[in-house]
């Protein structure tokens, strides 16, 4: 199944149905006066988070959608039949925006919500609705409205606690590989993970989160190169980073710059996201002796000025991974019993994911338009060219 996490579409709402204008007429009644009824509603677009999807492959070659128009109404004062509204499902963590407007409409976050994107058009009224003791034999009636157009842009940001960011090769896959039922694919070459990964993590019974393993950036990504950071938006809904550095690099490059180097996009990329909570993972430690590993891990210290967590693992050897992932889900159950106990925090939280979704989005297109004033190809930065699927696995 393809892997698309960005979208636009066309919806258009249905029109209410016309009112009717109509005398009553039968055998010995005279005069029976107005009997038009009002048209029906027509129907409106929805759009509901649904959490068997992960994918927004569905809507790559359609992109129309139309609800039904409501019915006229008929005399003998019958309404017409008002529409249904047209249902479009989409992953859970999905945002939906308005293209032509450029304002976020919803943010789909939860499973089961529902926006209404489209208004369907309100009914037209039947001339029975104008009659009165003045107006006996009204002719009058009204049509119904046309119902709502817009261009949408649909985003899917994966749900997910903990985000993994590192250069290709760092140890990334192996890490989800190692502490989850996950299995991205794993090569001795860069560039293997083309798209985020989803494990969840059981720390013991009851007690799980979800990490997210997303494509390794390179030295220039913010200007394009590698695959660029295209797939950085996904960090956005994290509640904490994990920064994995290799510390035993085939190509020979020294961690503490390759960590630099990292950090340096992640910047260019948000400003808003460089400062999350991020904890640093040393991996492929066990590659090293004693000695050359205390000098690097220094050397990477220095250089990022760190004074956070720092974690010593082998992701191959699931060395030192049940510490990192049991104070991973102590810090995430913390923060929910704070956000509980504390709504104002909890605001804080999603107005921050806001402004990091938002920064993202304009990174993004702005390196989209820089990349196509390059080539007059239309298709650079096309969304459609990943052939991976990500799943939940536990």
């Amino acid at each position: 199944m393809k892997f698309v996490d960005e979208v636009s579409i066309n919806v258009y709402a249905g029109k209410g149905g016309n009112g009717c204008m109509s005398f009553r007429r039968e055998k010995y009644i005279e005069r029976g006066g107005p009997d038009g009824g009002d048209g029906g509603d027509g129907g409106s677009v929805v759009v509901v988070a649904d959490e068997s999807l992960n994918t927004l492959a569905d809507y790559r070659f359609t992109r129309n959608y139309r609800a039904q128009n409501g019915e006229p109404g008929r005399s003998r004062n019958c309404t017409g039949k008002s529409a249904e509204d047209l249902v479009l499902r989409v992953p859970v963590g999905t945002t939906i925006l308005d293209e032509d407007l450029g304002e976020v409409l919803g943010d789909l976050s939860l499973a089961g919500q529902r926006l209404v994107v489209a208004q369907g058009g309100f009914h037209g009224l039947g001339n029975t609705r104008y009659k009165s003791s003045t107006n006996r034999a009204p002719r009058q009636t009204s049509p119904g409205s046309e119902g709502e157009v817009r261009s949408l842009k649909f985003e899917l940001k994966v749900l997910a606690d903990v985000g993994l960011l590192g250069l290709p090769n760092a140890g990334k896959s192996t890490l989800i590989r190692a502490v989850s039922s996950a299995r991205p694919k794993v090569a001795d070459y860069p560039f293997t993970t083309l798209v985020p990964n989803l494990g969840v993590v059981s720390v013991e019974a009851h007690r799980s989160f979800v990490m997210a393993d997303i494509p390794g950036l390179i030295e220039g990504a913010s200007q394009g190169a590698g695959l660029g950071i295209r797939f950085l938006k996904h960090l956005t809904r994290n509640r904490i980073l994990l920064h994995v550095v290799d510390m035993a690099p085939y190509d020979g490059v020294e961690p503490a710059d390759a960590a630099l180097g990292i950090v340096r996009e992640l910047e260019r990329f948000s400003p808003t996201l460089a400062r999350r909570t991020r904890w640093l993972v040393l991996n492929k430690c066990d590659l090293l002796d004693a000695a050359t590993l205390e000098e690097r891990r220094s050397a990477v210290l220095d250089a990022l000025d760190w004074s956070g967590p720092v974690y010593t693992i082998s992701a191959i050897a699931a060395e030192g991974t049940a510490a990192l992932c049991g104070d991973l889900m102590n810090y995430l159950e913390e923060c929910r019993a704070r956000e509980a106990e504390d709504p104002e925090l909890l605001a804080a939280e999603q107005a921050l994911q806001s402004r990091m979704q938002e920064e993202a989005r304009d990174r993004v297109e702005e390196l989209r338009a820089t990349l196509r004033s390059r080539s007059d190809d239309d298709e650079v930065g096309d969304d459609d060219d990943f052939d991976v699927e990500v799943e939940y696995r536990e």
